[in-house]
């Protein structure tokens, strides 16, 4: 399931996670943002062994600025804490299998 994700569960879920966890970065008007949705809704019913969680760049401005979110979509795969991986624009099922492995 996908979650949105504010500050507490940022913290809490994404931080600390030890298992990959795939963090959208987008705004409710963008266009490219929401093709990057429907890509990751298709993602989601799988189970590829990792959470995927959007934050709202309007409402977190906080973390993604703490991130350097520049352009949006962003997604960043993150590890114990650690990005592992980022990219920017709208990415495919492929690419995002990729900064998974």
């Amino acid at each position: 399931m996908i979650k949105h994700a504010d500050r507490k569960v940022f913290e809490e879920e994404i931080l600390k996670s030890t298992k990959p966890v795939l963090v959208d970065f987008y705004a409710d008007w963008c266009g490219p943002c929401k093709v990057q949705a429907k890509i990751l809704e298709k993602l989601d019913k799988e189970d590829g062994g990792f959470g995927i969680y959007k934050i709202n760049v309007d409402e977190e401005e906080d973390i993604a600025i703490s991130y350097g979110i520049q352009s949006i979509p962003t997604l960043i795969a993150l590890k114990n804490g650690e990005v592992i991986h980022r990219v920017s624009g709208v990415t495919q099922e492929a690419g995002i299998r990729r900064m998974l492995s």
